[in-house]
């Protein structure tokens, strides 16, 4: 779904009662078989209610903490050559950031309107992260025209939010099923929907890795994909660059999930089996597993 519309999840699932739930997460990143150089970054970051006293008649600590706690969950895959890509993947990340530390109004509850005002201000946040790397290129003429694909998953209670642009993939792995959320935006994925192409030649089409919306890139401008899911306890999210999947499908990639309960374990064997399949690009993979909170 492009701008903000509501994702199929949402629509199928109404509005069920907001629960807390517990996450354990990891994140790995690898250049693979062939690269040199690794163009990918991911950021894994938890949002956090914090009071600092300064002076106080009271025994306690200096620093008291909120229970709720928001979560970040992002990868990127730069382009635009070795210097280019890594410098607009790190951009990207470090862009959003500086937007989740002051702008993101992430601890307020998330009811009726302010639910879609989330969405809108994710959606913000990409479109800042697409305005700094092409400023920063304009001044830089060696990164002219670097951009970087851009998946982030943004959770608080049993909500997720997922904005998208480029090829990285997001998933949800819920009830031994793997769910991919995103759609790739490329070329081929284009000619998919038109029907010029079968799925199954999209897979090893000569045109496959043609981009055709970005972070960056030649001028400014964006459009964000956006969805909106409930989160059940036994869900897992997954987030990867197409690193991953185009060495694994996605029958493989559930394989793995399905046999693999700790997060940690669960990346390392997907980078391992992405790279004995070839490892012919970077492989950047997320995992965070949701459950009921103790």
């Amino acid at each position: 779904m492009i701008e903000g519309e509501q994702s199929e999840w949402t629509t199928r699932r109404g509005q069920p009662e907001l629960r807390t739930l517990a996450v354990r997460s990891f994140g790995l990143t690898d250049s693979g078989k062939v690269r040199s150089a690794n163009e990918d970054h991911f950021l894994i970051a938890e949002l956090t209610k914090a009071m600092h006293i300064e002076r106080t008649s009271l025994p306690q600590a200096s620093a008291q903490f909120g229970q709720e706690r928001g979560r970040i969950f992002l990868v990127a895959d730069g382009m635009g050559g070795h210097q280019g890509g890594q410098e607009a993947s790190a951009l990207a990340i470090a862009s959003i950031e500086k937007f989740a530390l002051n702008t993101l109004k992430w601890f307020f509850p998330l009811k009726g309107s302010e639910t879609q005002t989330v969405a809108d201000e994710l959606q913000t946040a990409l479109r800042q992260a697409d305005a700094t790397i092409v400023e920063e290129a304009a001044q830089r003429p060696e990164l002219r025209g670097m951009g970087t694909t851009l998946t982030m998953a943004y959770s608080l209670d049993s909500e997720l939010f997922v904005v998208h642009v480029g090829d990285s993939r997001a998933y949800v792995y819920r009830d031994g099923e793997l769910h991919q959320v995103t759609q790739d935006h490329t070329l081929v994925a284009e000619m998919v929907k038109r029907g010029e192409v079968t799925p199954e030649k999209a897979a090893k089409h000569r045109l496959r890795h043609v981009i055709t919306n970005v972070i960056g890139g030649a001028e400014e401008g964006v459009r964000v994909e956006a969805h909106k899911l409930d989160l059940q306890a036994g869900d897992r999210i997954l987030l990867c660059t197409d690193g991953l999947t185009e060495m694994l499908s996605n029958d493989q990639i559930a394989t793995v999930l399905a046999t693999e309960s700790d997060p940690e374990q669960a990346c390392k064997r997907l980078v391992a089996q992405a790279n004995e399949h070839g490892g012919c690009d970077n492989i950047t993979v997320i995992l965070a597993q949701f459950s009921d909170a103790e």
